[in-house]
């Protein structure tokens, strides 16, 4: 498939995915959704990239969707328009890689919803989030209602998504919705060095660290821990991932992965 909205740069085991539609400010359209389908199955097939970043060209991640698309659309439309966008995001936060949101200006509407759906969030200090929809009449469609309230809680969803407020990224970061912010002009050599420190990790052990965590969030406490020990003890035995990083740590080397 050609790109027309999204950049692909891989650097080394890192791979930095940029949607480029500036002058609507990255809004999400039709088009967005079925390319970020096509470069996430893209992207991992890619061997050696172990870590995705997302982010946003010019003054925005994303400003939200893309308004002059949803205006004329009926009731069966919308629907559908809205489990487009929930498949796509559904599908980037079920990658195995984990996937870096870096904030760089707005994160509105289904901006937010893009970056909720990555793994953790870095931002710009000059980053707004906000879901804007019920200022529209709407409410939103690509899963706010479902990954705002685990990310910070069930008041601090419900008072955002009701009062459409914009907050600033020092209370995004208080609240939990993001995990560090820097300086405008070091958020991409902060989100690379972060996905950098991932990548040279164990990379079966990082992919079972995203899913064994995330099903923590949907299954009892006992599934989940059973779930844990078995994939712990998938690591073990001999030539497996486990057992290099174990014999390094005894040696006071530097683990080799395969």
């Amino acid at each position: 498939m050609n790109f027309e909205i999204l950049k692909l740069k891989t650097d080394g085991a890192v791979a930095v995915v940029t949607i480029s539609r500036p002058k609507s400010l990255n809004a999400l359209n039709t088009q967005f959704f079925h390319e970020m389908d096509a470069m996430i199955h893209h992207v991992a097939t890619l061997p050696e990239v172990k870590v995705m970043i997302v982010t946003g060209e010019g003054k925005a991640f994303v400003a939200g969707a893309d308004i002059a698309e949803m205006v004329d659309k009926d009731q069966h439309q919308g629907t559908a328009f809205s489990r487009l966008g929930q498949h796509t995001f559904r599908s980037l936060e079920k990658m195995a890689m984990p996937v870096i949101a870096a904030i760089n200006g707005f994160a509105l509407g289904g901006g937010l919803e893009l970056a909720m759906a990555c793994d953790f969030r870095i931002a710009a200090d000059n980053a707004k989030f906000g879901q804007p929809e019920v200022n529209l009449g709407l409410i939103p469609g690509y899963a706010a209602t479902q990954r705002l309230p685990r990310l910070v809680g069930l008041a601090n969803a419900l008072y955002l998504l009701m009062t459409a407020q914009t907050i600033d990224a020092a209370e995004a970061l208080r609240i939990g919705l993001v995990q560090k912010v820097t300086q405008p002009e070091n958020l991409m050599e902060e989100a690379l060095k972060i996905a950098n420190t991932i990548a040279a990790k164990g990379p079966k052990a990082v992919r079972l660290i995203k899913e064994v965590t995330r099903q923590a969030m949907f299954v009892p406490f006992d599934e989940g821990q059973e779930l844990e020990a078995l994939r712990f003890g998938s690591l073990f035995g001999e030539g497996n991932q486990g057992e290099i990083g174990m014999q390094a740590f005894l040696k006071k080397e530097k683990p080799v992965w395969e």
